[in-house]
């Protein structure tokens, strides 16, 4: 097929899935309304990640903070086993900084940083185009929190609920991103009831303090 054809084909897809997501961006109370097509073309609702953290990230190949990459698939080594899913957003909106075609994109970031989270087709994530998901999180935490740049990064609980957002510079290793996934992954939960059920003994007093 003419790979003309073909990108006009990716493209009608993306857009379809988009629109069959289950709700509206102002209607919807969750991430998990909405749906991606992946970079191979196959559908990838969010629901599918029902009960984990996802840190969401729109991405781009030829953008000065592209090395970030690396950190995503670091952190995503880090606590996939978790219950964390990183999942990178292509977007072309930020100074046409990803002009590549899915199969390009993919090829890029498997090549250059052995990324192997999930990969979204490219979307738009700004303006009255933008992707539901992306419509949706701005209403959720105002403008002030829509994407400025490429790798801006939305953390959404295991609920679907949007916790959090972290600007283009910080670095997806940060000290502070890592506080924020390790209080929703499924297991805080499970080691903090622990802690809250366990006895408390009281200390010995030394000499001094009696």
């Amino acid at each position: 097929m003419d790979p003309t054809m073909c990108s006009r084909l990716r493209s009608l897809m993306t857009g379809l899935v988009a629109g069959a997501s289950t709700g509206s961006a102002g209607l919807s109370r969750s991430a998990h309304d909405f749906a991606f097509a992946g970079i191979d073309g196959t559908p990838l609702p969010l629901s599918d990640y029902r009960g984990k953290a996802i840190l969401v990230v729109n991405t781009a190949s030829r953008c000065g903070f592209t090395g970030q990459y690396r950190e995503l698939q670091t952190v995503w080594q880090r606590y996939r086993d978790r219950g964390l899913v990183i999942l990178g957003v292509p977007s072309n909106d930020f100074a046409n900084q990803e002009p590549g075609t899915d199969a390009e994109i993919r090829s890029f970031c498997t090549t250059n940083f052995a990324v192997d989270f999930p990969l979204t087709a490219k979307v738009r994530v700004k303006g009255a185009e933008a992707h539901p998901f992306y419509r949706w999180a701005a209403l959720q935490r105002g403008a002030f929190a829509r994407p400025r740049w490429n790798f801006h990064k939305y953390l959404i609980g295991p609920d679907g609920r949007l916790v959090d957002w972290f600007s283009t510079v910080t670095p997806p290793t940060s000290p502070s991103v890592a506080r924020a996934i390790e209080a929703l992954l499924p297991d805080a939960e499970t080691r903090e009831s622990r802690a809250n059920s366990a006895p408390t003994h009281r200390s010995a007093l030394r000499p001094s303090d009696a």
